[in-house]
């Protein structure tokens, strides 16, 4: 797919080859089959309605802390970019004292002076997330797939990244091939997010019901190690 291999494509590799070849370039053989959509949002469904239930003290704690330690709306909502390039509203758990939501919004840094006392919790252990699981079940998301970002970030590097509208040819995820490889945390350089978007691309052209469940497997450790997440 590229000119190289990258760590994306090698990732790819490991889990395995769900794509073929054909005159008009990478076709997803799963996408191809509507066996393997229904498979991919029956899991999204189910799984996702339980861990709402499983989950749902762990929900009224958070929010009740997240009120008790600062105070106003305890969800955060930003417009992203689904599939296709529908429009949604992510949900989070408010993790900072401000909502951005305009053309300029400042990526997440260490020591973010942003961040509230219990948001530094939640984003480390990507407790922040958990509300998205009604995105999933609103057939906004997926558990895999790229992560979304901030419409003024899509705008952003969109312009600098030929390859970037590529990541919405599936539905935004949970967690991805990007953030099994450790692509995630600071955006220092713009090679940061090209290593994001490779992975992401590569996911879209290549995916499989088997390397979702793969993928999802694998991120429990990196939620577990912590690593980049601030």
């Amino acid at each position: 797919m590229y000119s190289s291999p990258s760590a994306a494509q090698e990732t790819s590799a490991s889990l395995g080859d769900s794509a073929s070849m054909t005159a008009s370039g990478w076709v997803p053989s799963f996408v191809r089959t509507s066996a393997s959509a229904m498979w991919k949002r029956s899991f999204d469904m189910v799984a996702a309605a339980v861990l709402v239930l499983f989950l749902l003290p762990l929900l009224l704690a958070v929010s009740a802390a997240i009120w008790l330690d600062s105070g106003g709306p305890v969800l955060f909502r930003q417009r992203r970019t689904g599939r296709n390039g529908t429009i949604f509203t992510v949900l989070k758990f408010r993790t900072m004292t401000v909502a951005e939501d305009g053309p300029q919004i400042a990526h997440a840094v260490q020591g973010d002076a942003r961040v509230t006392r219990i948001g530094t919790l939640l984003r480390v252990s990507s407790i922040d997330e958990l509300p998205q699981l009604l995105n999933i079940l609103q057939g906004e998301m997926s558990f895999v797939g790229p992560r979304p970002h901030a419409l003024a970030h899509d705008a952003h590097y969109g312009a600098l990244l030929p390859h970037y509208g590529d990541r919405f040819a599936v539905k935004p995820g949970l967690t991805g091939l990007a953030q099994i490889q450790g692509l995630r945390g600071e955006i220092r350089v713009l090679d940061d997010m090209s290593r994001r978007v490779d992975a992401d691309v590569d996911y879209a052209n290549n995916w499989s019901f088997r390397d979702d469940l793969l993928i999802l497997l694998r991120t429990i450790p990196v939620v577990l190690a912590q690593k980049n997440a601030y």
